[in-house]
């Protein structure tokens, strides 16, 4: 999590890779006992609300899907100077179905 609100510095596609573990959680969180949800809920909740803070939504993408951690973008993009690729996404991000929004930073 501190990654993505530092600065992300990976590849749009390692970042889904990463987001493979949230995606786990969410097919076995309702396989738990009701009473470890209600003790973890908080936590999860703190959390994703961390999350949301330090990424925005996919334009155009319902921000409530089943997955919305999915489709959203970290604000903020950590590169290397010679990377960089203006005005659009950086080097591993190109692939993006999207211009790159105003509210993503691109930072060296």
């Amino acid at each position: 999590m501190d990654e993505v609100e530092e600065g992300y510095s990976w590849c749009a596609p390692e970042l889904s890779h990463d987001l493979s573990c949230r995606n786990a959680l969410a097919g076995v969180w309702p396989l738990l006992p009701s009473r470890v949800r209600a003790i973890r809920q908080p936590e999860l909740d703190g959390l994703d609300v961390r999350y949301r803070l330090a990424t925005i939504p996919w334009p155009g993408s319902p921000d409530e899907d089943a997955r919305w951690w999915t489709w959203r973008v970290p604000r903020r993009l950590e590169i290397e100077a010679a990377e960089r690729r203006d005005p659009d996404w950086p080097l591993g991000w190109e692939m993006m179905p999207f211009p790159r929004p105003t509210s993503v930073e691109v930072v060296t």
